[in-house]
């Protein structure tokens, strides 16, 4: 398991898209009025223009998991508290957002497999 996903909240969007794209030298793979994507070989980089209303105060890293609710339960068990219950963020994704004792946190996210065809 790594963290393959890291989600940035930006009150303005457009600035975000402009600085991000230029740093990362690459083109957006998603560009919606509420989430921005860029992919740099395996990693993901979000921009997130609702994330500061939702609690986020900086970037948040996110393991990639098979089962983001079975994780969840084995991260409190191991003295995690949960910051976000798991939700639906889109395109058959669910995530959760736990935080250590020391105020850390770590999302859980469960991508949704496409087969191929």
């Amino acid at each position: 398991m790594s963290i393959k996903t890291i989600i940035v909240p930006v009150r303005d969007l457009a600035a975000a898209k402009t600085l991000y794209g230029t740093i990362l030298g690459v083109e957006p793979y998603a560009d919606e009025p509420y989430y921005v994507g860029f992919r740099v070989g395996d990693q993901e980089i979000g921009l997130d223009p609702n994330g500061h209303n939702h609690g986020m105060t900086g970037p948040v890293g996110y393991c990639h998991v098979s089962d983001v609710t079975a994780s969840l339960r084995a991260a409190v068990a191991a003295g995690w508290r949960t910051r976000q219950d798991v939700k639906d963020v889109g395109a058959g994704q669910l995530a959760a957002i736990v935080e250590d004792p020391n105020g850390n946190v770590l999302g859980l996210l469960q991508r949704f497999e496409r087969n191929p065809s």
